[in-house]
């Protein structure tokens, strides 16, 4: 079986936890789902997402169904996985185990997946955080979870990977109004765009934030921009430009090895 392409950063490249944050290539969809769509709630041909997720399930050295994947909902909540799951995903943002060979995913098209691990613990997680959900608690709820288990928060590595960055990420000055009286230290976080009424927003940047005040010892972003690249990811706000009926979704991944 090909075995898809992705990214991997150091800070959770290590022996115990194999981890990646795959890009759209190396899948079996097609259209415009070319062609590692994992998006479940996509109009996609289902089999071939099912195949997709083999794939991605396949690089860690499992089968499908130990591939966990929420129904995600810009929330906050984080739930604890030791087992497959045997019936409808969780309607959830976070997922978090300790047990080795559970692969726990997040799946974006924009959002920031984050990826979580304490190495001394093995314990992991992952998450999706949209601006809904960072803004709402998200990471700390994830993190939260992974002390629940054993974790130390001053032990946490987390890394955001590919989403939308500043440069392409254009909001509403009422936007920024919003996360300023929720959060007053976003407001570094937003810079001024062409239009007055506009603002650029740093999502991952933001994250950054969270995570660090949330006590993670090593935080860090991949910087990729996936509005921007067409060829490695996909994207919601470039197809609602674009006027595509609908788009793919990435996934990023991470598993404690036995």
């Amino acid at each position: 079986m090909f075995l898809p392409p992705r990214i991997l950063h150091p800070l959770l490249d290590l022996a115990q936890i194999q981890h990646g944050f795959f890009t759209r290539n190396g899948g079996a969809s097609g259209d415009i789902y070319g062609t590692l769509n994992l998006g479940l709630g996509s109009n996609d041909d289902q089999d071939k997402v099912a195949e997709n997720r083999r794939r991605v399930a396949a690089s860690f050295g499992r089968p499908e169904n130990y591939l966990l994947s929420l129904h995600q909902t810009h929330s906050n909540i984080a739930v604890k996985v030791n087992e497959p799951f045997t019936s409808e995903r969780p309607q959830a943002d976070g997922l978090v185990t300790a047990r080795a060979g559970i692969v726990l995913s997040a799946l974006s098209a924009d959002c920031a997946p984050i990826l979580f691990c304490d190495p001394q613990s093995r314990v992991i997680g992952s998450c999706h955080a949209g601006w809904k959900g960072a803004m709402g608690g998200i990471i700390e709820s994830t993190i939260k979870a992974m002390c629940q288990q054993g974790a130390k928060a001053d032990r946490i590595r987390a890394v955001v990977g590919p989403c939308i960055q500043q440069a392409s990420y254009e909001v509403g000055a009422d936007y920024e109004a919003t996360f300023v009286k929720d959060d007053p230290e976003a407001r570094p976080f937003f810079a001024a765009a062409a239009d007055l009424d506009k603002r650029m927003f740093d999502l991952p940047g933001y994250c950054v934030l969270r995570l660090k005040r949330a006590g993670c010892a090593e935080t860090a972003s991949t910087g990729h921009d996936t509005c921007a690249d067409a060829s490695q990811f996909y994207s919601n706000r470039r197809a609602f430009k674009l006027g595509e009926p609908d788009y793919g979704r990435l996934i990023s991944c991470i598993m404690i090895r036995a």
